[in-house]
């Protein structure tokens, strides 16, 4: 998510991917996700943005031999069986 900062009121915002946050001043700077909207965007510092503010995750939750696993069982191709009609 990203993270501004309202020059008007001075008060950080930082993005959240289901609900929209605001500074609450008559700039009304709002982030919702990925989103950032203000009345006067020049009255808007990015503080944290695109990669650097995803950089906070954490890696993946399944090991490397899952992981393989997985992409293995992807490649798998699919069988069609014929069945006779009577």
């Amino acid at each position: 998510m990203i993270v501004v900062r309202c020059k008007q009121c001075n008060k950080e915002v930082s993005g959240h991917t289901s609900r929209a946050r605001s500074c609450g001043c008559p700039n009304m700077t709002t982030v919702i996700g990925d989103s950032l909207t203000a009345v006067d965007l020049t009255k808007v510092i990015m503080i944290k943005s695109g990669k650097d503010a995803f950089s906070d995750k954490k890696q993946s939750l399944f090991s490397p031999q899952e992981l393989q696993f997985q992409e293995e069982r992807r490649k798998r191709k699919v069988r069609k069986l014929d069945f006779e009609i009577r």
